[in-house]
């Protein structure tokens, strides 16, 4: 039986609502080195979430609230490592307190 690889590529990205100020940092697995690509898929996939689940995450209702808000996302860091991606986030949201996370 072939061994879980650990040494995947992970995202740290960031959404920002131009308007408010408003951001958000997350991590998620990429996509061959589409890293932009896998970020953009992530930032569907919230506001998929947001609109079709009842989740009272910060994110989720400032997406449901602000239907208008200018979002932006882009790239932090690539972190090779399931468990360093989650480390590093952490760091980054406890260094910049994004105000859409949920703590």
């Amino acid at each position: 039986m072939r061994k879980k690889r650990s040494d995947r590529n992970y995202v740290l990205y960031q959404i920002a609502d131009e308007n408010s100020g408003n951001n958000y940092i997350g991590v998620t697995v990429a996509t061959g080195r589409a890293f932009l690509r896998s970020v953009k898929v992530r930032v569907q996939k919230h506001m998929s979430r947001a609109k079709r689940e009842d989740k009272n995450w910060t994110l989720c209702e400032f997406i449901r609230s602000n239907p208008d808000a200018a979002l932006t996302y882009s790239v932090i860091a690539v972190v090779r490592g399931r468990k360093k991606a989650y480390e590093i986030e952490r760091q980054y949201i406890e260094e910049y307190q994004p105000t859409l996370n949920t703590f």
